[in-house]
């Protein structure tokens, strides 16, 4: 495992084992602008993507509704309708 300290006396950043689950919907633009931050969040930081269609699940379709998408890391939701590209960081170090 390697580690980057931020600081000196921080805390190790890594986010290889972090599993992150994106759930959306085709043809939303919204879900479209996210996958790009989070797919550049995930060549920086390494962790398991998954992309998941909620129409393709009626649970997940009743579940989410049209609140697309949604980004759940390691099984807790962190984003509803749009990703902040800083907070996803701060979130992963």
């Amino acid at each position: 495992m390697s580690w980057d300290w931020p600081w000196r006396g921080g805390r190790p950043k890594t986010s290889a084992g972090r599993h992150v689950l994106f759930y959306t919907r085709p043809g939303c633009h919204l879900c479209d602008e996210a996958w790009e931050i989070v797919a550049a969040a995930r060549r920086r930081h390494g962790f398991t993507l998954e992309r998941v269609d909620v129409d393709a699940d009626p649970a997940l379709a009743a579940r989410h509704g049209e609140c697309v998408p949604v980004v759940e890391i390691d099984g807790k939701v962190r984003f509803r309708g749009r990703v902040n590209g800083v907070l996803l960081e701060r979130m992963l170090r």
